[in-house]
């Protein structure tokens, strides 16, 4: 009688083992084997962490080795089981890997292919496509599109802090030299400046190479603040000038969930200077869109109170900016926008699913949970947030108008906003770090492809790849026209892009987003999340007392202080960019492409942490080995 060994791995991590009856079925080419209870007496199966085996006895030999059934079942209490693979030992000697990696909750079951990639066209048997086909209608009726884009009284510590140094009372120094930098140094221009290039918020400053009709800024005005001997219109021919534009907070809705406590919101446009020193400093902040004799331009010749509680409410609008835009709907809501599709699109089988699965852990998880504590009513946002209330959802919507494909490939979106030239802006290294990631990406990317895809007439081929990047658009995105998202692939190049936007976005965007929240953002000052005066509309009123009862008052700044700190905090067993502990993919050339790529990103690493030696401002969110593979925090 023949028979087969198989061997069960159960996750090393809490709670992974069972005590529920597992059972087995082998299905082959020739036939399949009894159900078969995977029990050894005596001994406790499926600890965690075990690798246990067991034989399985057939009346004939099975053939080829298709799919393995393994189903759990109640044995006192439900207890759920993390299967990470099972191995098939056939009477002939051969080893067949079968990749699970997955939880098995209550009754459950689940079916495996063996570990090799296939595109569609590839499965000639109809028993490896009836399998293909069932796990894409069983995701299909889990993962359903919805409307990703879619507070009661706080009464308690709602009265003001007593003056800058009252900060300090819930500043938490935990080992963390930026943040305590910024605490000394936040009112400085050079330091306002430099967050606009290295902060987490490195996404919104761009070249001027017209002033705006909407802000009237003047040669007399600036002056002062120019270093070249040249008009402003000669500095900004240079190439000297820089701007950041917060239209997009025009007339969103500030939050009014707590009646007890007025919050206001602006749209700053604030006009930036490299002097000669190449350092980036502000010259002129207008608060609001629509310029006139309420409106006026702050400069840095103006009072210190004015100048300051200027650059705060700028501080202010780049926070909000960041949390629900930059943050929450560029590397958040967009991962989910491609996981949902990928689960709805492509089997486990599939080469591009193997490839991106690493890339979306937890993030329909940590999504989740961001809309049940977060964005939610009577969440974090509304608690804190001026843009809570509805706010956050407004902005989202107005975002949406200038997300397009190609606003998320990283050179595109570096140049589109003419700060390519690394000569002009020689210190901005989350453009720099963000082009070694980048490029290491989509090396990768490109050899696995080339692996399965031989010809761009295969991608063209492959009905399933199709539907994924077809649901991207049509549901993720609602087919908006302006978007510009591929309907359908018809080169390996543009696969490569399509796939390296999706790894980046999901590791290294985020990552440089999100890892320096509580760096940045935790000296409240620097980053207040709402405001509880309006912003000023004529100058000569500013004073410390102005700007400490605008400022968030207790309570709210408790709230934004933890958050932050969260929000910032890696996971336990975290998982880094080029990190595949989980082998999803078994064929040796994958293998050694991914092995390439964690070389080249450790080569990357390395020249940041050396650029980073002896600087008192180190960049390193971009730094492979500080990118969490995916968008789980």
């Amino acid at each position: 009688m023949p028979s087969y060994t198989v061997t069960v791995s159960t996750g090393s991590q809490w709670f992974a083992g069972t005590d529920d009856y597992i059972y087995i079925t082998l299905v082959g080419t020739e036939g399949c084997s009894e159900k078969t209870l995977l029990d050894k007496a005596l001994y406790n199966d499926f600890e965690r962490g075990a690798v246990d085996s067991y034989a399985v006895r057939v009346e004939e030999n099975l053939g080829d080795i298709l799919l393995v059934k393994i189903e759990k079942k109640k044995y006192w209490v439900h207890d759920d089981w993390y299967c990470k693979y099972i191995t098939v030992k056939t009477p002939s000697g051969d080893y067949i890997e079968f990749p699970c990696f997955l939880w098995l909750v209550g009754d459950n079951e689940v079916v495996l292919r063996d570990g090799r990639a296939f595109l569609p066209q590839d499965d000639k048997t109809s028993l490896v496509k009836r399998h293909r086909q069932k796990e894409l209608e069983a995701r299909r009726k889990t993962y359903r599109i919805e409307n990703l884009c879619v507070n009661q009284f706080m009464h308690m510590f709602q009265s003001s802090w007593s003056d800058f140094g009252d900060f300090e009372r819930i500043f938490v120094r935990i080992q963390n030299t930026i943040s305590e930098y910024v605490m000394q140094h936040w009112k400085e221009d050079f330091m306002f400046g430099y967050q606009f290039l290295n902060g987490c918020n490195p996404v919104v400053i761009q070249k001027c190479t017209n002033l705006p009709e909407n802000f009237p800024v003047t040669d007399e005005m600036v002056s002062v603040s120019l270093e070249r001997d040249l008009t402003l219109q000669e500095e900004i021919e240079a190439g000297n000038v820089y701007i950041a534009d917060y239209e997009v907070l025009a007339d969103i809705k500030p939050n009014s969930t707590d009646p007890c406590t007025l919050q206001y919101l602006a749209a700053p446009i604030c006009l930036i200077y490299k002097n000669i020193e190449n350092k980036i400093l502000p010259i002129a902040i207008q608060l609001g869109q629509t310029p006139g004799k309420n409106n006026p331009i702050f400069l840095p010749t103006d009072s210190e109170y004015d100048w300051l509680l200027a650059k705060i409410w700028v501080r202010s609008a780049d926070f909000h900016y960041h949390q629900t835009i930059t943050h929450l709907l560029r590397t958040h809501l967009m991962t989910e926008v491609f996981a949902v599709a990928m689960y709805r699109q492509l089997p486990a089988v599939h080469p591009v699913y193997k490839l991106l699965i690493p890339h979306i852990r937890f993030t329909m998880a940590i999504n989740t949970k961001a809309r049940e504590q977060l964005i939610c009513e009577c969440g974090i946002f509304d608690k804190a947030n001026a843009t809570g209330g509805g706010g956050h959802v407004q902005m989202i919507q107005k975002a949406m108008k200038s997300l397009t494909f190609r606003s998320l490939c990283f050179p595109d979106m570096i140049k589109s906003r003419g700060v390519d030239d690394q000569k002009e802006l020689p210190t901005y290294f989350y453009r720099d770090d963000g082009y070694q990631v980048w490029e290491a990406t989509k090396s990768f990317v490109s050899d696995v492809v080339h692996i399965y895809y031989t010809s761009d007439e295969t991608l063209q081929e492959d009905e399933e790849i199709q539907a994924f990047v077809k649901d991207v658009c049509s549901f993720g995105m609602q087919d908006f026209d302006h978007c510009e998202f591929p309907k359908f692939l018809k080169s390996r190049e543009a696969l490569i892009e399509y796939l390296t936007v999706i790894v980046f976005t999901a590791s290294a965007q985020h990552a440089a987003v999100n890892f320096g929240q509580y760096d940045w953002c935790s000296w409240i000052p620097n980053a207040p999340s709402t405001m509880r005066r309006p912003p000023p509309t004529q100058k000569g009123l500013a004073n410390v007392n102005l700007i400490i009862e605008s400022l968030p008052d207790r309570g709210r700044s408790s709230w934004h202080l933890g958050a932050v700190w969260a929000l910032s905090q890696y996971q336990e067993g975290e998982l880094y960019l080029g990190m595949y502990p989980d082998e999803h993919f078994i064929e040796k050339p994958v293998k050694a492409a991914m092995e390439k790529f964690s070389k080249q990103l450790a080569e990357i690493s390395g020249s940041i942490k050396l650029r980073n030696d002896g600087k008192k401002l180190p960049y390193y969110n971009m730094s492979p080995d500080k990118i969490p593979n995916s968008v789980a925090v």
